[in-house]
């Protein structure tokens, strides 16, 4: 019984880490990006003449990827300490899911601030 636990543990932090170090991945790339970049999968990411400032647009973006890394680690971590109770699906699944609408409307505040007034007129 307890090895099972044990290797459940393990199994659980190897599948966060990896989901986090993939969007830590997305953040370093996205750092070092010279052209613009997206943040929906299926979005085509602005042209470089849309935005006032294609190298703030992509660290902003960039880091709130890196940031996600780390909430999914400690949203891990938290759990854990919460120990094996229903109580740590709070920690462990909210830090997997509310950081995501967070970035959603971090985005469109993103897209707001650094999208040229004449491209996103042509839009709406």
């Amino acid at each position: 019984m307890y090895i099972s636990m044990m290797a459940e543990n393990i199994l659980g932090f190897i599948i966060y880490l990896l989901v986090a170090l993939l969007m830590m991945g997305i953040g370093i790339s996205q750092l070092r990006s010279k052209n613009p970049v997206g943040f929906y999968s299926g979005e085509k990411p602005p042209a470089p003449e849309e935005l006032k400032d294609v190298a703030a647009w992509n660290k902003k973006h960039g880091m709130m990827w890196l940031l996600y890394g780390l909430i999914i680690l400690l949203s891990y971590g938290i759990g854990r300490a919460v120990g094996d109770s229903i109580w740590c699906i709070f920690p462990m699944c909210g830090g997997v899911i509310l950081p995501v609408v967070v970035m959603i409307w971090y985005h469109h505040r993103l897209i707001r601030r650094y999208k040229r007034k004449s491209f996103s007129q042509k839009e709406g």
